[in-house]
Order: structure tokens, then sequence, then C-alpha cells
């Protein structure tokens, strides 16, 4: 976890005190009264349901200010922003210093779990070049799957990688999301050259920041490449719907190329998915695949049109009593 000084120039120079490109703190919240008599060189058990997974060496103890926290990372301090009404809640000190990991908690998804180094291995035991990373936190609809083949066309492996972990209420839970993806590869994807893995991390919902987080993180993994889609790991109508993209200009160093693929939509004249860029047709014939009209279809427990979503990845959704996060 973060110790002032990295706090302090991610929050406002988003980089490390070392110049290497970070977007959001990482930091662990605690109270006075949990680190009464703790001083700096002192190590501390980090535990999850009375288990121990860590050992972390105490280097910092510091306040913060939450709400110039939020008016950074969430560029707001709306309270209908779920990432700040989260930081509001969070304890009034922060600890940092490094950690010594001992075990891990356990991942319902363990067939789907990877380590950084076990991909690596797998991009090169397949001899890709190039892989472009694709983050999620959704089920699968046609729009996602053009994008995803429109970026698999121009490199040699596809990884894709949704978000299992805390995410606010309304979303799709973490195993409906990976029974839909499953319907998805097996029925549409070419299988020697994809990659499923799930990745335990909350959503911060912080746009352009958290997309470039994500980045960094695919980027770990061994992609090359990492999709950046329209107002990504955006909630409402806080970020404007291509911000995460202008904020790649801000990080030539990054290590890792992103590829802005265009909305794609439905035209019934084209009878297919495509983008502003390829369609000559007027918006009468376009129909755009909205992830909220999606979710009140399915909520009424009615079956999308096959141009919105594969029959297979409707199936397995309504499925489930309740798809989503109470």
């Amino acid at each position: 976890f973060m110790v002032y000084d990295d706090f302090y120039h991610v929050l406002y120079d988003m980089r490390l005190a070392n110049d290497i490109p970070w977007t959001i703190p990482i930091v662990l919240d605690v109270s006075r009264e949990e680190i009464t008599g703790l001083k700096e060189g002192d190590d501390v058990a980090l535990t999850f349901k009375n288990t121990i997974l860590a050992i972390m060496e105490v280097e910092d103890i510091y306040k913060w200010d939450k709400k110039e926290y939020c008016k950074k990372v969430f560029k707001t301090t709306d309270t209908r922003h779920p990432g700040v009404v989260k930081t509001f809640r969070r304890k009034e000190l922060l600890i940092g210093g490094n950690i010594y990991l001992l075990s891990d908690v356990p991942e319902p998804f363990e067939r789907y779990r990877l380590w950084p180094i076990e991909t690596r291995v797998l991009f090169e035991a397949k001899r890709w070049r190039t892989i472009a990373g694709f983050q999620t936190r959704n089920v699968p609809h046609r729009g996602h799957e053009y994008v995803q083949k429109a970026a698999l066309t121009f490199v040699d492996g596809l990884f894709i990688n949704p978000l299992v972990g805390w995410k606010k209420p309304g979303d799709y839970r973490d195993e409906v999301i990976v029974k839909a993806y499953e319907a998805l590869i097996e029925n549409y994807y070419p299988r020697n050259s994809i990659v499923f893995s799930v990745l335990r991390m909350e959503m911060r919902y912080a746009g352009p920041r958290e997309a470039i987080l994500h980045a960094i993180v695919r980027k770990n993994f061994g992609c090359t490449h990492f999709i950046v889609g329209r107002d990504h790991a955006g909630v409402g109508d806080f970020y404007g719907p291509y911000e995460a993209w202008d904020i790649f200009k801000e990080f030539p160093d990054l290590g890792i190329i992103p590829m802005f693929i265009r909305e794609a939509f439905y035209c019934s004249k084209c009878r297919g998915f495509v983008n502003e860029k390829i369609c000559p047709h007027e918006e009468e014939y376009r129909v755009k695949v909205s992830g909220t009209k999606l979710r009140k279809i399915i909520m009424s427990k009615q079956k999308p049109p096959e141009y919105m979503m594969r029959p297979e990845v409707v199936e397995v959704i309504l499925g489930f009593e309740n798809p989503f996060v109470k």
C-alpha cells in the first residue's frame, strides 16, 4: 500500500514518486483505534475472515483529505457517484508499506485465475507476439463482440479479462459474467486465439484514470495492446464518452498501445454490426446496443433480439433467478 510520497504524486501528477505512470492511489484505510501503539517499522498482519493473508511492514501512517481525493480521482464529490460514496465511508487514516504475501483469498473461479507470470508463459507458448487485453464488468452483447473481433483482426491473440469483485448494485454478478462468456467463446470464438481469465479487483468507476490503471494491469499480464471502450470505467454521465481516449495522450511512456475502436451499432440496411466510419446509412436505420436497455429487457425476463445479444448468452443470463448485484 502506498506511502504518502507516492500517494501525493499519484493524486496530483498521475505518476509514482519515481515518475512511473500510475493513476489511482492504492491505499489501506485504518482508524486511530486500530493503530494504537503502532509505529513506523512495525510489522502488522493483514487478515481476511480471520485468516492471515500477508504481513505488512509499516513505513508510513498519514491523514488524507477524502474530498480532495474524490475531486482528483473521480472528478466529482457528488454522492450519486458510487466511488465517492465508498470513499467517504472509509476511515480517517492511511497506512502504507511493503507487503509480504503468505496466502491468498480462495477464488470461486479458480480454473480461470491466471497470474501474470502464467499468462506471459502461456502467450509465449502460443507464439503470440501481439496480445490485445479487454477489460469488462458486463456480460457480452453483440457490440462487445464486434469490438473484440475488430481488435483480434490486428493482433495474434485476445485476452478477455473481466473483473470479479465489488461492483455497484445493478451490475451483473460475477458468476453471470463468467458463464455468459463461456457460452460466447464456446460458440462464436476461435479457441486458439482467445485466453479467458478473471481478475479479482474492485471497480472504482473512475473513468479516464481507471482506464490507464486497467491498461497498466494488462501490460503486467503481458498484453502489448489494450482495448479502450467508449466511456471506459464510467458511470452515469460523470465523464464524456471519449474522455478515456484522450487521457492516453498524457502517457506516451505507458508501454502498452491503446486501441481506440469506434462504438458499434446494428444497421438494418447493412444487416450487421458496423460503425459510423463504414456505414453510409441514416440514423433511422441504426440501432445502438445499450447496456441500460438490455438490463431492462433482462429484468423483465424477456429475451433481447439476436442482433443485440447471442441466444446462447441470453439463455445463460435468464437461467439465473437474479443476475444482478443487489
